[in-house]
Formats: C-alpha cells, sequence, structure tokens
C-alpha cells in the first residue's frame, strides 16, 4: 500500500465531503471498521485503487465473484470520485447499487470509468458483487 498522510483529503472525496483519509476510508482500510453502506464501501473500495492495496479489494469483494488476482494495474493513477447515484445500500438493506464515475490517467492522459456496482450484505458485511461499466477517455 503506497503511504499518504492520513490528514490529507481522503482519496474518495470524503464522507463527509472533504474528511481527512484517517477519518475516512483509513479505518476501513486497516479493518478497524467497516463500511455501514454500499457507498461507504464503494468509496473505500476507490481508496483501495489509489492506494494499490489488494489486500482490501480482495476482503471486500463477495467470494462469489471475486478473482484470483485483485491487484490494481500500476499504470493507472485514480485521481477522483464522483458518486452518480445509489439505489438501497442502507442500514438494513440487504442489497444496494452505487453508480459512480472514476476518473485516472494512464500515461498522462486522462480518462473515466463509469460503473453501477452491485452490493451484497453477508454477516453483517457490505460486499462489492460486479459491476456493469463502461470507459470514456
Amino acid at each position: 500500500m503506497i503511504p499518504r498522510p492520513t490528514s490529507d483529503v481522503c482519496p474518495c472525496g470524503g464522507l463527509p465531503r472533504g474528511s481527512a483519509l484517517g477519518e475516512c476510508c483509513l479505518p476501513l482500510l486497516e479493518g478497524t471498521r467497516t463500511a455501514d453502506t454500499a457507498e461507504a464501501l464503494m468509496r473505500s473500495r476507490f481508496t483501495a485503487f489509489v492506494l494499490h492495496d489488494a489486500d482490501y479489494l480482495f476482503r471486500t469483494w463477495h467470494p462469489r465473484t471475486r478473482p484470483t488476482d485483485t491487484q490494481p494495474d500500476p499504470e493507472v493513477e485514480w485521481t477522483s470520485l464522483d458518486i452518480l447515484d445509489t439505489v438501497d445500500g442502507g442500514a438494513g438493506d440487504s442489497t444496494g447499487i452505487v453508480e459512480f464515475a472514476a476518473h485516472y490517467r494512464v500515461g498522462g492522459q486522462p480518462g473515466t470509468m463509469r460503473e453501477r456496482s452491485s452490493f451484497v450484505t453477508r454477516a453483517g458485511r457490505w460486499f462489492y458483487v460486479d459491476g456493469e461499466h463502461e470507459s470514456a477517455g
């Protein structure tokens, strides 16, 4: 995992907006707290991609759909995240959907990946199941 000062604004943009990494996603990545919503899990997974934390991606991917290799592509620099829509995924829900646009750079060229992700709870924890995505330059 790439170290980053915990006082920096969280790579996911912060929940609430502008929250520091140490107060937003880092406790989830370290395992001292679990995501209480599908959106919080989505945000923490984006942060894991930014920080190249393959272990967290593995742990939060549903075992039924998880690939054997969850290592983020080292050529991709994830730069920002926009949450576009959420359906369910709150406290008391068993499923949720989060649609987002994740912005990145590869070789200095900007791009955007847009995905509509599905999440489920299992043993009281949120897991990423899968997503339908499209990439746009």
